[in-house]
């Protein structure tokens, strides 16, 4: 798997036309894909021989490579390039990887990254027609923010899956720090083994929230992503009562976020 593409020399490659036509051809292939997998993949999967997990990682595999899939055509045609550090520590069982949400396509870089994983996506996409089939098959976990959601990521985590999360809830505003909620550290301590945060910056902005897909940036989008030293989340829980231990928890996150994007803006040329 590559891990960083590759620099193009020539103006050419960095047109902003062509950029917006191959920006607009990967959200048609990306609906189309959501689709297909809903109409023709999944009910094939659903016959192949296994029990409920069988089919539930046969289908997180598929989503995973699909999305990876997405990543290099994206990348091939010119609208991203992107640099990734550490993903090899990425997938261990009861593993919470947490990350900051500054783009739309924040979840589909980490999911082609780490194929069979769970992941709490946001309650929108379970009524989208190009998403909800997936996320289905795949029983991601909906942030509708009720205690079944916390109990479902904690349970996840402790049957030895994979479990990605943004605890902003939402997309990072540009130029904000991003805001944490607490809920992520409650999953933590609950249920997770390890944590390991990832730091996602993306230069120049794009695809924020509320940003529709044709805004484009006057040159191509660079998406970094460095994993992070582990953390083990019962160091925190021994410091009080699960609200204290959730809160420190939040707040040391909070901070280290905070810190690795700061350091990020000043090493920028």
């Amino acid at each position: 798997m590559d891990l960083a593409t590759q620099p193009v020399i020539g103006r050419h490659r960095d047109a902003f036309y062509w950029r917006l036509f191959a920006t607009a051809a990967s959200f048609a292939l990306f609906g189309l894909g959501g689709l297909c997998l809903r109409l023709l993949v999944f009910p094939v999967l659903a016959w192949l021989p296994g029990d409920a997990q069988a089919h539930r990682q046969r289908a997180r595999r598929t989503v995973g490579r699909l999305f990876w899939c997405f990543i290099r055509f994206m990348a091939r045609t010119g609208v991203l390039t992107y640099q990734i550090d550490g993903a090899e520590r990425l997938g261990r069982p009861g593993q919470m990887i947490i990350a900051n949400h500054p783009s739309l396509i924040d979840v589909v870089f980490l999911i082609g990254l780490v194929p069979n994983t769970n992941c709490v996506v946001k309650q929108s996409l379970w009524d989208n027609p190009f998403t909800r089939g997936p996320l289905r098959a795949t029983q991601y976990i909906s942030n509708d923010g009720s205690m079944d959601m916390l109990d479902a990521a904690s349970g996840a985590l402790q049957d030895g899956q994979t479990l990605i999360v943004f605890p902003e809830g939402t997309r990072t505003q540009p130029g904000q720090a991003p805001a944490f909620h607490r809920g992520a550290a409650a999953i933590a301590l609950r249920g997770a083994k390890i944590l390991t945060p990832v730091t996602i910056k993306v230069c120049p902005t794009t695809l924020t929230k509320a940003e529709p897909w044709y805004r484009i940036p006057a040159r191509r989008v660079h998406f970094s992503f460095r994993v992070g030293a582990d953390i083990d989340p019962q160091a925190f829980a021994a410091l009080g009562p699960p609200p204290q231990a959730s809160r420190r928890l939040n707040d040391f996150l909070h901070h280290h976020f905070i810190k690795e994007l700061a350091e990020d803006e000043r090493s920028a040329p």
